[in-house]
């Protein structure tokens, strides 16, 4: 789906997820949704924040992949920030923010970052290994 470079658009996001996965048999409060939703966030996020480029929206896609796992990819139109796979990281302890994709590559099996095909951009995903219900 196609969601708003704002603040809502990051929230509406994370609440498909959530809903999405609960419909999918990974009810609300289970592991799975709470850690993909928790993801989902930050990612949205940080395509909000750092990938936004004036009048257009991020895409989130949510899939089932190798029958148990979980994937997430949300993809921006700002190439020029691409975090690199692997352990982000962590800011000094005085800082407020910066801590997303450090989040991120604890919570999620494998993540990573690929060019966005077609056009500018970056699409950055996270997979999770997970039990049904």
């Amino acid at each position: 789906m196609r969601f708003s470079s704002t603040p809502r658009g990051a929230r509406l996001s994370r609440r498909l997820v959530s809903l999405r996965l609960h419909e999918w048999g990974h009810p609300y409060a289970s592991d799975a949704n709470d850690t993909l939703s928790l993801i989902a966030a930050e990612l949205a996020a940080n395509a909000v924040r750092h990938g936004r480029v004036e009048g257009r929206d991020f895409h989130l896609r949510l899939m089932e992949v190798e029958g148990r796992t979980l994937r997430i990819e949300v993809t921006d139109t700002r190439a020029e920030r691409c975090p690199s796979s692997g352990a982000p990281c962590e800011p000094p302890a005085e800082e407020e923010s910066g801590r997303g994709l450090l989040l991120v590559s604890r919570l999620a099996e494998r993540w990573g970052t690929v060019p966005r095909p077609g056009a500018p951009g970056k699409t950055v995903w996270a997979e999770i290994r997970c039990e049904a219900g």
